[in-house]
């Protein structure tokens, strides 16, 4: 009896099942990683758009060149929200993603962001019906 040892481990059906959700988590993972890196690039553009324009048409015009060479697809320099906020221009911008999963399901990620010291990005204007 001295052989006889309880088994420690993971079974056949656990592995199958781990790695299941271990592929779930990575498929995912990379649907998510490109868009919040898109996110990125929008945030670093505003701030350099910002820095180069003076005017709202600069900014924007600004905006579209850094989405050219950074690859940025989502928003363009017409969907910048450009307020005056304590004698300087603010940059903000807003925009949904959705990324299509499995039939019917999606997930929808909300991107904001500003150039505002206050961090609250302004209201995406809503479509006209």
């Amino acid at each position: 009896m001295r052989g006889m040892h309880k088994q420690q481990g993971i079974s056949l059906v656990g592995l199958i099942l781990t790695l299941a959700v271990l592929g779930v988590l990575g498929v995912l993972g990379m649907k998510i990683v490109p868009t919040y890196s898109e996110y990125r690039a929008i945030s670093s553009a505003i701030v350099t758009a910002k820095g180069a324009g003076s005017t709202p048409k600069e900014i924007m015009t600004s905006f579209d060149k850094s989405a050219e060479v950074g690859y940025i697809t989502a928003i363009t320099g017409r969907d910048l929200i450009i307020e005056r906020e304590e004698g300087g221009l603010e940059v903000s911008f807003a925009y949904d993603k959705k990324i299509p999963l499995v039939g019917p399901a999606s997930l929808l990620l909300e991107y904001a962001g500003t150039t505002s010291k206050s961090g609250v990005a302004a209201a995406k204007p809503k479509p006209e019906q």
